[in-house]
């Protein structure tokens, strides 16, 4: 009965649950420690050109790959929470390719390709798969995801090449908070908050300054849930086969109808993508 608390039913949540849940948040407030900060609201000019550079150095990038490792608060009933958890495998090929694998803390399975000219998801435990025809770029698939399909994609701006209009849009205080070793990598630690998300983001330090952690906090919503992932593996030149984003279905898939999804209790709250 457990596992299945925070499990998404069927392949109209598909899409929702594998398509790139990504960037920025904040830790859970702690009792009074000796670790404890205080982050005055403020726009402090270090870390919003940290965010900056980040933002411009992803939207530039023609190609590249990451492992995103994430958890998220679903809220029960009796208001316990339970984490559940994901791992994606994200492939992104500029202007017009896309390639996210997903594997969810339940051993669940799915795949999302966008070639071009049409978006498929693919459900491996249940053998069936949806395609729905969109032309156009990278860029246009997400948006005609979130505004068309009503997805939910929490933070899909990531990959969209206006990351850096929307963020200096939505940011309304961002601090330096410290610098940090994670992962082996020297990085810069930032706070930020927007009108629905209180954020924590770590940026590598250098040449390449990729997001290496993020915590959300949709300060909004009833509990105020969490959202925490690691990006792992990053290559900026990976291998790109001919039939990375080609989708040719397994014996005995069944192609069903792609729905707008009905958000559930315990899912993520709806974040709204490229508004």
């Amino acid at each position: 009965m457990m596992k299945n608390l925070g499990k998404l039913h069927g392949l109209t949540g598909l899409l929702a649950t594998i398509v790139l849940v990504l960037i920025l948040g904040i830790t859970p407030t702690l009792a009074a420690t000796e670790t404890s900060v205080t982050i005055p609201a403020e726009q402090d000019p270090e870390a919003r050109a940290i965010l900056v550079n980040m933002a411009n150095f992803i939207a530039k990038l023609p190609t590249f790959s990451v492992t995103l490792r994430s958890g998220y608060d679903a809220i029960q009933e009796d208001g316990q929470y339970i984490e559940f958890g994901e791992k994606r495998r994200i492939l992104l090929q500029r202007p017009d390719r896309m390639r996210v694998e997903n594997e969810r803390s339940d051993g669940d399975q799915g795949l999302v390709l966008f070639d071009g000219e049409k978006i498929t998801a693919y459900k491996v435990d249940e053998n069936v798969y949806s395609r729905v025809e969109k032309v156009g770029t990278v860029d246009d698939a997400l948006v005609y995801m979130v505004r068309d399909l009503q997805f939910v994609l929490p933070l899909a701006r990531l990959l969209h090449t206006g990351l850096p209009h929307q963020l200096e849009a939505k940011i309304t205080a961002i601090s330096y908070v410290e610098e940090d070793l994670l992962f082996d990598v020297p990085t810069d630690h930032l706070a930020a908050r927007s009108g629905d998300v209180d954020m924590q983001l770590w940026v590598a330090q250098g040449n390449e300054p990729l997001p290496r952690r993020v915590i959300l906090t949709y300060k909004n919503a009833p509990g105020q849930p969490q959202f925490r992932g690691d990006f792992t593996n990053w290559s900026l030149a990976p291998e790109v086969k001919a039939d990375s984003f080609i989708f040719i279905p397994p014996a005995g898939a069944e192609q069903v109808p792609l729905l707008a999804p009905v958000r559930q209790r315990g899912s993520l709250p709806a974040q709204k993508g490229e508004e």
